[in-house]
């Protein structure tokens, strides 16, 4: 299916996606009679302001040459550079004092002995060579590299083992029609560049990113062999099971941006920012979060060229430009690739000491390279575009958008298989992430053409690798063509986010007609979708709301999107809500229509916690966060995205954050709720003679606590009718009598009642619009 530029994505909308290219200086282009060095040279070159790239010695007669050549022109050069760049962004100088072929393993930069070397996959370049660049001046040494079988290698002696920036330069044969896209003029990030660096503070250009519209910014490879992080002598790795997980999704910019969450100008939206609030996270009860996208990407990458949404920065990060990289804007502003990436791990440890796992949402579908109508030419695009991307030639538009963001990554491509598997391993082992969500994971179950493959060779290789197989795998089962939910490839491991209880859940307790059947099936488990081979319950992620569509108070607020600061003419984001506005569209101080949102909220919330299956909440659910209708609100770095912490004279949030708070904590102690098998008959019993009415919106189960010493009973019940329905309790097991724990129709902090009440009535009248839970307590 091939979409536009501004297109929206099925159920999960187009978040953000533009062009470019690597524009060059004039230090890249300054001569001619440029001579890249060869493998052998013995020249020591020091790239600095103090020395100007003069060789200290001359064994190469051509190298000594063209360095003498480029002496002067140099000193010009870094007068220039250096009075556009007022602060170093490198400590040391950049220096070498050998080059030699190098070898083909492993590929990216390793160190070897006294070098590093460089090795890089193309099957279908005909030259390629390394660019060395120092940003301290601006001096850069292109170094031809060698082939051997389909990778390009080159090591070179002396350099520091941190602080080299480097990019490649990539030639081919054939044009367009070839599906490869060859621009020499361009330099490129190599894939397997362990750390980007660039822009060094959140949305702010800067010189040393050499912008050129429509074609970008410039990205360079970095790494960093020397530095060892100390994750502490008590420190433990949280081994929280699926099954007893609480997942908070959240993005890392948008959960501390605001200056409402109380922190420093320099930890706002930060890594840092995230681990100032571990304490808040952990009393709230969740127990991992799912960070939205943190592999380097490009926040600006949608003001390349004037288009409807270059007023926009993207907070989402769906755009990854680096499958290796943390994103460096997400440290402390200014600190560079280096420090971001220590403190991405702070935050890992600091998260993991306070009990919460991190797991990672990853974006393997597609890139920031975007399409052929607005390219962004940064890395896998310009090195061998047929094998790291869906391409057919034979169509004017080559590349399969099956991603609905402008490309498809070739992802069961042996190499970049192992690209995106030896991506995933080095975020387990370095950074201590415990599990990945992958975005639109139908489009990685596809071969180089597009079709659909029942026994897709990455994830069958992920589920079976003996690292991988022991974190949390995640899939998004959908794409632009393929809707997997229940079908995703497994291998018994692979879980699921669940989008028919998202849909079911919302249209039962907003009042939709038929709906019953739906929801009892939802909140058992889903055993229609799961109940096969050895799944289990908890392979469904349950979620009523995610990041793209509405918030929960969105959801109460508004019967319709309101995109319109998205600059699309409100066309982008799905229509498919199932929302109800409870009688007022949008803002209203009107405290009837404020009383039912926040009982609905309480509903939804209700549902989601006392499902069967594994619960993932959003960010600022807990606090009532609007987005002022927005559901597809990935380009706005303001108010309309940032969560807004409620003061403690906001009653009416933090009520609604108590009540979260305890249903969720009462969730993690409830055994009845985190099983390991689906429900049978004597696990269940449904309080209900009315399956075949579509107009019954009432309905009641008990869930047994069978074993011995157990906690007991609980019984649900959910009124979306608009009038009262008197519910007539089962008889209590021996000994014990019913409590109300939850009766969401109470004001705070009635509606939860921790430990349960003194007891209620055998018969109990559930309010219109309403649900409660009911515990067993010992007489």
């Amino acid at each position: 299916m091939q979409q536009t530029p501004f297109s929206s994505r099925a159920h999960a909308p187009c978040r953000a996606r533009p062009v470019a290219c690597l524009s060059q200086r004039n230090a890249v282009q300054r001569s001619a009679h440029r001579v890249p060095l060869q493998a052998g040279s013995q020249a020591a070159y020091a790239f600095g302001p103090s020395n100007n790239a003069v060789p200290q010695s001359t064994a190469v007669p051509a190298a000594a040459g063209y360095l003498a050549l480029q002496q002067q022109r140099q000193q010009q050069q870094t007068q220039r550079y250096v009075a556009m760049h007022s602060t170093a962004v490198m400590s040391s100088a950049t220096s070498y004092t050998r080059i030699s072929k190098g070898q083909a393993e492993p590929l990216g930069p390793s160190k070897q002995g006294n070098a590093v070397n460089f090795a890089v996959f193309s099957h279908a370049a005909t030259a390629m060579s390394l660019v060395l660049h120092n940003p301290n001046d601006g001096s850069r040494q292109e170094i031809t590299m060698n082939k051997s079988g389909d990778v390009w290698h080159v090591a070179v002696e002396g350099l520091p083992s941190s602080n080299v920036y480097y990019a490649l330069r990539v030639s081919g044969n054939g044009g367009w029609e070839t599906g490869y896209r060859w621009d020499k003029s361009r330099l490129l990030l190599d894939p397997r560049a362990p750390l980007v660096a660039g822009r060094r503070n959140w949305a702010q250009r800067e010189e040393r990113e050499e912008f050129k519209n429509e074609k970008g910014s410039m990205w360079w490879g970095t790494f960093d062999f020397d530095s060892k992080f100390d994750w502490g002598h008590d420190y433990e790795r949280p081994q929280h099971k699926l099954r007893d997980l609480i997942i908070y999704e959240m993005t890392v910019r948008c959960f501390t941006a605001s200056k409402s969450s109380g922190l420093g100008q320099n930890k706002r939206g930060t890594y840092l920012g995230v681990a100032e609030k571990a304490s808040y996270l952990a009393s709230l009860g969740v127990n991992a979060v799912e960070l939205l996208p943190v592999f380097e990407y490009d926040e600006l990458e949608l003001q390349r060229w004037k288009n409807p949404r270059d007023h926009m920065v993207n907070v989402w990060g769906y755009s990854h430009m680096s499958f290796m990289a943390p994103m460096s804007r997400f440290g402390t502003p200014g600190c560079g690739p280096v420090q971001a990436a220590r403190e991405f791990k702070e935050m890992v440890r600091t998260l993991h000491n306070a009990g919460i796992q991190v797991i990672l949402d990853v974006v393997y579908n597609h890139t920031a390279e975007l399409d052929d109508k607005h390219p962004y030419l940064l890395s896998m695009r310009g090195i061998d575009n047929a094998t790291y991307y869906m391409v057919d030639p034979s169509q004017f538009v080559q590349l399969l958008n099956l991603s609905g963001c402008g490309n498809t990554v070739n992802a069961n491509h042996p190499v970049v298989k192992q690209l995106i598997i030896d991506s995933l391993v080095r975020f387990v082992q370095e950074f201590h992430v415990d599990g990945f969500r992958f975005d639109l994971a139908s489009c990685l179950c596809r071969d180089s053409k597009g079709q659909p493959m029942t026994a897709p060779p990455l994830i069958r290789d992920i589920a079976k690798h003996p690292i991988l197989s022991k974190v949390h795998l995640i899939a998004e089962p959908w794409d632009l063509g393929m809707y997997q939910v229940g079908t995703f490839p497994n291998w018994d491991v692979w879980a699921e986010w669940n989008g028919k209880f998202r849909d079911d859940v919302r249209r039962f307790i907003k009042g939709d007609a038929g709906m019953k059947g739906a929801f009892a099936t939802r909140m058992s488990g889903s055993a229609d979708l799961y109940h096969n081979h050895d799944r289990r319950p908890f392979h469904s992620i349950n979620f009523v709301t995610a990041h793209d569509g509405f918030s929960l108070y969105d959801m109460v607020s508004y019967n319709g999107k309101h995109n319109q600061a998205n600059g699309e003419g409100n066309n982008d984001g799905t229509n498919d809500n199932f929302s109800w506005n409870c009688g007022h569209e949008g803002h209203t101080e009107n405290s009837g229509v404020l009383d039912m949102r926040y009982k609905q909220m309480r509903n939804y919330l209700t549902a989601l916690l006392m499902a069967i299956g594994t619960p993932m909440v959003v960010m600022g659910d807990e606090i009532a966060v609007t987005h002022h209708g927005n559901n597809n609100w990935y380009g706005h770095d303001t108010e309309l995205s940032h969560m807004h912490w409620p003061s403690h004279k906001d009653d009416r949030r933090q009520g609604l954050l108590r009540f979260a708070s305890e249903l969720i904590k009462f969730r993690r102690s409830c055994k009845v709720l985190k099983r390991e098998t689906f429900l049978g008959p004597r696990d269940i019993t449904w309080h209900e003679d009315n399956w075949d009415n579509p107009d019954s919106r009432f309905l009641a189960w008990t869930l047994h606590d069978s074993k011995e010493g157990g906690a007991g009973d609980v019984y649900i019940a959910f009124n979306a009718h608009g009038f009262q329905v008197p519910a007539h309790l089962p008889k209590p097991p021996p000994g014990r009598k019913w409590a109300r724990l939850i009766d969401t129709n109470l004001p705070s902090p009635r509606d939860f009642t921790i430990g349960g009440n003194a007891g209620v009535e055998p018969v109990y009248g559930v309010a219109p619009h309403s649900a409660i839970v009911l515990i067993t307590k010992k007489i």
